[in-house]
């Protein structure tokens, strides 16, 4: 069974910084995306930043020079460091990765992780 386990959440003031990470464990034989989502209080999940096994990255618009993305292979854990923190920043941020085991394609959802932004 493949367990996500997020950290690094909590509250930051506007215009501070956390770091997020997710560590991914279990029997895979090779992970392909990882992904962070945000769901806001009251709105639709959001995908915030994605990365593939090559270190392409991608982000949404809201995020991009603020929030950078990043992951360790060797031991499946994806990071996200965040900077320059808003109010509208303050979500619940669920990881996700999708992974191979014997040529077929799972994902997995972690339990999520609150960030609050104080004004």
């Amino acid at each position: 069974q493949v367990q996500l386990v997020e950290s690094g959440g909590g509250l930051a003031q506007t215009g501070g910084s956390l770091r997020l990470s997710c560590s991914a464990s279990g029997r895979m034989s090779y992970v392909e995306n990882m992904i962070w989502f945000r769901q806001p209080p009251g709105k639709e999940r959001e995908l915030v930043a994605s990365i593939d096994p090559d270190g392409r990255t991608k982000y949404a618009d809201s995020v991009k020079g603020r929030f950078t993305i990043s992951r360790d292979n060797d031991n499946n854990i994806m990071y996200l460091q965040m900077t320059n923190l808003k109010p509208d920043d303050a979500a619940v941020y669920t990881c996700y990765v999708d992974y191979y085991v014997s040529g077929r394609l799972y994902d997995r959802w972690g339990q999520g992780i609150q960030v609050a932004v104080s004004a």
